[in-house]
């Protein structure tokens, strides 16, 4: 390892820039006779649109033209898309409907694209929109998660009845019957996750030109993923022919998921410069991202585990309402399904589970993968229900857990996962030493001494990362692969230039990237640069989500990497007269064995690209390239250990302690990997604690759409978090990663409200653990105890 390679703590060299004010947000790019966009928004949840009159917009000031759903139809520009099939348990396709990228004919959700004005200014466009009159005929809506399906409810599209997406199921059903009949104990729960929005730091936006004299479109956006918009947008909206359209993401400040989608501004800014002949920009402002981000989770839930007398558990059956908002989302159809159901077994040896989950649409913003995406769900599920079945049976939670631990790899679920390597035990036992378990007892007590409630919960999650193998996706419905592919040019002068299909939005994949490369090539990191989010540079990737970006973009870097050392190797043997089996690399040196016959890295290259000595037939130059195609998901796991202190006169809850014990697998950076559990444990207790979008189920108007209703997490709603590593390795990929970005989301909420129904004597309450929630669950545990 170099100082600078796998597993040292190297800052972030990206930090520079941020920190000085010097990034490249999409925001930050204004071209040449640029124009601004604003979207006119429906006001109503559920609506038919009789008429749209823009003749007295179209005089304004600055206005150069007005777009409506019709004018994206007389161009045969399609609709946003779902991207992941999903069959119904009789075999039948889910229910998509139709989503236009502007209205054509209802609105479905308050916030619903219905028309874009296009003006030389910002300020003129959103003027104008105020003269555009749209005749509405206002429809009942429908809201309400657990209620979408039931008789006379709002019917939101045709193609869905009784608002049904798909009816999904995995699992031995009869098997786990028999489970149940057989337990001694079962274990009952309602549980709802409540919706959350994400919030990233940097609100959505889209530059949308069109160059006449080449006959091509350049789209700068804020994408996780720019090349899968590229695709989306060209053959399946027909925006533009895939050659002649280029997408750039360049610096993203966060996406937690919501920045995977496909929208409808950026498909109409990109459209629309056409028409206008001029670039047109539309950067949302904070109260559109409220509305019309994709929100996350809205999950409502009944779980029973069946167990033995002694704890054993014999069964799972889990039965999931999930909401799906007013259209499907790019992705969202493969998060309550093939992301959550898989992940129900958790860390567990459960011998029989059987999970349905009812997708349903309703007349709110659509849902989709937020960090975590479907295993925050999972683990919520499985987490509360073994901490609930603990304190049913007068055992000790971290004893049931242990008791019930997968402990022999590979290990298959009966919801399809092969789990490949871990150590379960060593986590949740480091982590009840950090947190001094066994002192527990003296803590409740000197709390309750105080008149307050203190209160202990668990979390042993796991998750599945690193979404693959491709034709393994491909054969449960996903309409892409999931590989990811790597360019590695060495220069002349023996710097390198790492094209990736990986995108970085927070990450830090500028320092790690270069910190393999570091490590493989034996040069600094700093003569190693990282390229990304751009189509017209990078060849085709698969974008930055589900912590797969060193599982799987990484691995195709170090693919790409070897295929440089072996050809350097020939080379450089060629050059010192050695056979090539006699040629040894180490530390950014070849060397003939057993002679002082040396050639460092950049001497090699340079002999590379002047060609004048190079093996006969090579050719010449430095460069490769790899697509690397997992060949299973990567399983992080860990546990975490919250403990909390609640006031039960006012409702408020600290949190006084977090210990945090996860295996990533490898570790390529320390202090970045830490960094992203922080930020994962910090949104995972935003959902459990304060945050929580809510509509008004009659009129379906959105309650929390600003942060004067929506709370995120505080520095002061957070302890200092204590974190520690065990490692066993991945070995579905040639690093051993597994991955961390989403772990602390994953993780946090059920230790939060483990730890809060603790405190409080209680089976359960709703997220968020809100002053008001904790109260009101209190006042219910007294008058039930009286």
């Amino acid at each position: 390892m170099t100082d600078t390679g796998i597993g040292a703590r190297v800052r972030r060299k990206e930090d520079k820039r941020f920190i000085t004010g010097h990034g490249n947000y999409t925001d930050d790019i204004n071209l040449a006779r640029q124009t601004y966009a604003y979207f006119l928004r429906s006001p109503h949840a559920h609506a038919t649109i009789n008429s749209i009159d823009t003749a007295e917009a179209a005089k304004a000031p600055g206005v150069l033209g007005i777009f409506t759903g019709d004018d994206l139809a007389a161009d045969s520009i399609g609709g946003l898309i779902c991207g992941w099939l999903i069959h119904s348990k009789d075999g039948s396709p889910m229910n998509a409907g139709g989503h236009p990228a502007l209205a054509q004919g209802k609105v479905r959700y308050v916030g619903n694209e219905v028309a874009v004005i296009v003006a030389e200014t910002h300020a003129q466009a959103k003027s104008a929109a105020e003269l555009v009159d749209v005749d509405y005929s206002v429809h009942d809506a429908a809201v309400d998660t657990g209620s979408a399906q039931a008789s006379g409810a709002p019917q939101v599209h045709e193609e869905a009845p009784n608002n049904t997406v798909y009816e999904f199921g995995l699992g031995d059903e009869a098997a786990t019957n028999a489970a149940f009949e057989g337990a001694a104990h079962v274990t009952e729960l309602d549980i709802v996750n409540n919706r959350l929005i994400p919030n990233a730091m940097e609100p959505r936006a889209a530059i949308g030109a069109f160059d006449q004299g080449t006959d091509a479109y350049t789209l700068y956006t804020t994408s996780q993923n720019p090349h899968v918009a590229r695709l989306v947008l060209s053959a399946f909206i027909g925006v533009a022919p895939e050659h002649k359209l280029r997408v750039v993401a360049p610096d993203v400040g966060g996406g937690f998921g919501s920045k995977i989608f496909i929208y409808a501004e950026e498909t109409v800014c990109v459209w629309a410069s056409k028409k206008i002949g001029r670039p047109i920009k539309w950067v949302a402002e904070r109260s559109e991202s409220f509305q019309c981000d994709a929100h996350g989770r809205d999950h409502v839930t009944n779980a029973k585990m069946a167990l033995d007398k002694d704890g054993t558990m014999l069964g799972l059956r889990v039965k999931t309402i999930a909401n799906m908002g007013a259209y499907l989302s790019t992705f969202s159809s493969a998060v309550p399904t093939y992301l959550y159901t898989t992940l129900l077994s958790g860390q567990y040896n459960i011998p029989a589970i059987y999970a349905e989950v009812d997708a349903v649409f309703t007349n709110t913003a659509p849902v989709d993968a937020y960090r975590g995406a479907g295993r925050p769900e999972a683990c919520y599920v499985i987490e509360r229900i073994v901490e609930t079945a603990a304190r049913e049976m007068g055992l000790d939670p971290a004893d049931l857990r242990r008791k019930n631990f997968v402990t022999e790899f590979p290990h298959v679920t009966p919801v399809i996962m092969t789990y490949d390597a871990g150590d379960y035990h060593a986590s949740i036992d480091k982590a009840c030493e950090m947190i001094d378990y066994s002192g527990f007892g003296k803590r409740k007590a000197a709390s309750e001494a105080a008149g307050k409630l203190r209160g202990l919960g668990f979390s042993a999650y796991i998750e599945a990362c690193g979404i693959a193998p491709s034709a393994a996706v491909g054969s449960l419905g996903a309409g892409v692969g999931l590989w990811e592919s790597a360019e590695v040019r060495v220069n002349p002068t023996g710097n390198v230039e790492v094209l990736t299909g990986s995108h970085s939005h927070g990450q830090g994949h500028e320092t790690t990237f270069a910190q393999l490369v570091s490590d493989k090539l034996g040069i600094p990191v700093d003569q190693v640069e990282i390229v990304h989010g751009d189509t017209d540079k990078v060849q085709f990737g698969m974008g930055t989500y589900g912590s797969r970006s060193g599982a799987v973009g990484m691995s195709a870097v170090y693919q790409a990497c070897d295929k440089v050392v072996a050809k350097a190797q020939k080379v450089a043997a060629h050059v010192m007269e050695a056979a090539e089996g006699d040629i040894e690399f180490k530390d950014g040196s070849f060397s003939v064995a057993g002679t002082d016959k040396s050639m460092a890295f950049g001497e090699v290259a340079l002999t590379a690209y002047v060609a004048h000595n190079i093996p006969e037939g090579m050719e010449p130059g430095l460069k490769e390239g790899a697509f690397f195609d997992p060949s299973n998901f990567t399983f992080p796991a860990g546990c975490h250990i919250c403990e909390v202190e609640v006031d039960p006169d006012t409702g408020v809850t600290q949190v006084v302690d977090w210990v945090a014990v996860d295996d990533f697998g490898t570790v390529i950076n320390p202090m970045i990997v830490e960094g992203q559990v922080h930020g994962g444990i910090a949104q995972g207790v935003g959902q459990a604690l304060t945050e929580g979008a809510v509509y008004d189920t009659e009129s379906g108007q959105l309650l929390t759409g600003s942060y004067m209703d929506y709370c995120m997490p505080r520095a002061v709603d957070l302890p200092e978090l204590r974190l520690a590593f065990t490692e066993t390795t991945c070995p579905s990929n040639p690093l051993g990663i597994k991955g961390c970005g989403e772990a602390g989301a994953i993780a946090a909420p059920a230790a939060l409200m483990n730890a809060v129904t603790d405190a409080l004597g209680v089976a359960d309450m709703p997220m968020p653990a809100s002053p008001q929630n904790v109260w009101a669950a209190l006042q219910g545990a007294k008058q039930a105890a009286e």
